[in-house]
């Protein structure tokens, strides 16, 4: 093998491994939810070709609230689903709408659209 060949070989083996690391083994923290006056853990989410912030941390026993803002126009997102709270919502563009709901137990959970393309989760305490 040439040193050429070698050379386009490592550098491919490199970007493999990159890819490997950005898509599936950085983990994200997520974003604490803000305590507010009315005794709610509340967050904003921005729904844009994905979730924003897609990872929320709250504590257990808290009322939660979750704003969810839609600003694009594809089908996907026209919905969102919190199957473990037995919770949904239609998000019509560029309005805001609020989801709220009581998580009881510690564990991670997921939030996504309808068909399971824009994925989130929630963090539990």
């Amino acid at each position: 093998m040439t040193w050429d060949k070698i050379l386009v070989n490592l550098i491919g083996l490199g970007l493999i491994g990159f890819i490997v690391w950005f898509f599936w083994l950085v983990k994200t923290k997520g974003v604490r939810a803000a305590m507010t006056s009315a005794g709610y853990q509340e967050q904003m989410v921005l729904v844009k070709g994905g979730y924003t912030p897609d990872v929320i941390v709250v504590e257990r026993g808290k009322p939660v609230r979750l704003n969810f803002v839609r600003q694009e126009s594809a089908s996907c997102s026209e919905m969102v689903l919190l199957p473990a709270y037995n919770k949904s919502a239609n998000l019509p563009e560029g309005e805001t709408v609020a989801v709220e709901f009581l998580p009881k137990e510690a564990g991670e959970y997921e939030f996504q659209c309808q068909m399971g393309m824009l994925r989130g989760k929630l963090i539990v305490e």
